[in-house]
C-alpha cells in the first residue's frame, strides 16, 4: 500500500509545469473558450513512427443529441486551460454533428491517411505530419 507522499510523487511523475502523462490525458474534460464542458479526451493517438500526437479521441455522451460514439479531433486543436483544468476547443454545435466519428464499440484508430487527411480537412487543421 503506497504512502500519500509515494502517490503525491507518482502523480508529479506524470505531470510537470509543461510535460504530462497520457494516463492524465485520458478522462480529462473538453471545454469551449466559454467554459462550457461538451465531452471528454477518451485517447489520445500517438504515430509509433514519428512519435508525435495525431489526434484526441472524444466522447460527449449524450451533448446536442449525439450518442457515446467517438470523435477523433486534431491535437492541435486543442489548448491546455490550467483555470478549468481541462482542454479547451473552439469547435461549433454545427461542426460537432457534423464531425467524422465512430461508434464506441469500434476501433479507436482511423487508421489509413486518407481518413486522417479528411479528418483534419474537415475542422480546417494543418496536419502534424
Amino acid at each position: 500500500m503506497q504512502t500519500q507522499q509515494q502517490t503525491a510523487r507518482n502523480l508529479s511523475a506524470r505531470e510537470t509545469g509543461g510535460l504530462i502523462g497520457s494516463d492524465m490525458v485520458e478522462g480529462t474534460a473538453v471545454y469551449r473558450p466559454n467554459g462550457e464542458r461538451i465531452g471528454t479526451i477518451e485517447r489520445v493517438m500517438i504515430d509509433k513512427r514519428n512519435g508525435k500526437v495525431r489526434h484526441a479521441v472524444m466522447s460527449f455522451g449524450g451533448f446536442l443529441g449525439m450518442g457515446n460514439d467517438h470523435y477523433p479531433i486534431p491535437w492541435s486543436l486543442l489548448v491546455y486551460n490550467e483555470r478549468l483544468g481541462g482542454y479547451e476547443v473552439g469547435v461549433s454545435d454545427e461542426q460537432l454533428r457534423g464531425a467524422p466519428r465512430f461508434p464506441a464499440r469500434d476501433p479507436w484508430m482511423i487508421g489509413d491517411r486518407q481518413n486522417e487527411a479528411a479528418l483534419y480537412s474537415y475542422y480546417g487543421a494543418l496536419p502534424y505530419w
